[in-house]
């Protein structure tokens, strides 16, 4: 049976140090045999994922002229994106005969890829406490993220291994909302809310709603993931992969329409991608049975990525990934 496992993160926040091992352990097990992790422990606060969920609902909730003002075109990642306007599956090299992904989402990031003449290139909603309750999320995923850096060094055997990455990372968070208000739908109806893709960076802290939706491909097939209340999903990115020469693979996943008894369900998530500085060189470590990458910087690969998933450009050098789905679809 496919089961997501729970890791107590608590021995890398405010829990006991000595117990940091068994945390180590249950991580390495989790990113060698699924590559998605429940994380508990994390000392997100409710009124947190409240203030963000609130936001998160007013934002999307605006007329689609005021969320189009907020579209940023030059070439940042930033800003909104409109229903249709990416699609996840060409990050893979992959062309799919289907409409383009019908989820929209919000971006803010840090300076550390922002626009060439300076600044982190973030542009603001006109909302009361919107920008308040999006860097506090910020703020806490960010700590969740470096507690995890550092305990899958440890799983490692060198605690510096991603942190040696990411001394001024790049890092994105995304608030996505599945945009197709709730509706009847024909029964051979082929919409896709995210594309099958790989997440580009090294770690991604996850909040998503408890709504059905989001898939993980394991051993060939699709499973539905589902956060336990009050948990975190975490899971690896390519820069990962190529780090531990996929001994932990970054993780094939998507979204299907969540759709229950023919009517579409409206789903939220909010994904942290905590990438890497820019100019750090990711090289495949000395690991037992690594399987090699060639030597890439961040900013290469995540432009190439981007470039596929926004630009319609089939990205090249990620044939590992491409594979599995394409035997998963036999």
């Amino acid at each position: 049976m496919f089961v997501v496992p729970t890791v107590d993160l608590g021995p890398y926040l405010d829990g006991d140090p000595a117990d940091r091992p068994r945390t180590a352990i249950a991580l390495d097990y989790a990113c060698r045999t699924v590559g998605f992790v429940q994380v508990v422990g994390h000392g997100v606060r409710p009124r947190s994922v409240a203030r963000l969920t609130e936001a998160l609902d007013a934002f999307f909730a605006l007329p689609a002229e005021t969320k189009r003002d907020l579209v940023v075109t030059d070439g940042t990642n930033r800003g909104y994106s409109p229903p249709r306007s990416e699609s996840l599956s060409r990050s893979l090299g992959l062309e799919r005969a289907r409409m383009n992904d019908f989820f929209e989402a919000f971006n803010v990031g840090t300076a550390a890829d922002g626009p060439p003449d300076g600044g982190d290139g973030n542009v603001w909603p006109d909302l009361p406490g919107f920008r308040e309750a999006v860097e506090r999320w910020v703020h806490e995923a960010r700590r969740v993220a470096g507690a995890l850096t550092t305990a899958l060094g440890d799983a490692l055997g060198d605690r510096e291994a991603l942190r040696r990455l990411a001394r001024n990372p790049v890092e994105v968070l995304r608030l996505n909302h599945y945009a197709l208000a709730e509706q009847d739908l024909p029964d051979d109806a082929d919409l896709t809310g995210m594309g099958e893709h790989t997440d580009y960076g090294l770690v991604t802290v996850l909040w998503a709603d408890r709504v059905a939706g989001l898939q993980v491909l394991h051993d060939g097939t699709w499973h539905d993931v589902v956060p336990d209340e009050g948990a975190l999903l975490v899971n690896l990115g390519d820069l990962t992969a190529r780090l531990t020469g996929d001994r932990w693979r970054s993780t094939l996943h998507r979204v299907r329409p969540p759709i229950e008894n023919g009517r579409v369900r409206r789903r939220r998530s909010a994904a942290f991608f905590h990438d890497g500085d820019p100019d750090a060189v990711v090289e495949t470590l000395p690991l037992a049975g690594a399987r090699p990458y060639p030597p890439t910087t961040v900013a290469a690969h995540l432009a190439a990525k981007l470039g596929g998933s926004r630009e319609g450009a089939l990205t090249a050098g990620a044939e590992r990934e491409a594979a599995r789905v394409q035997e998963a679809a036999r």
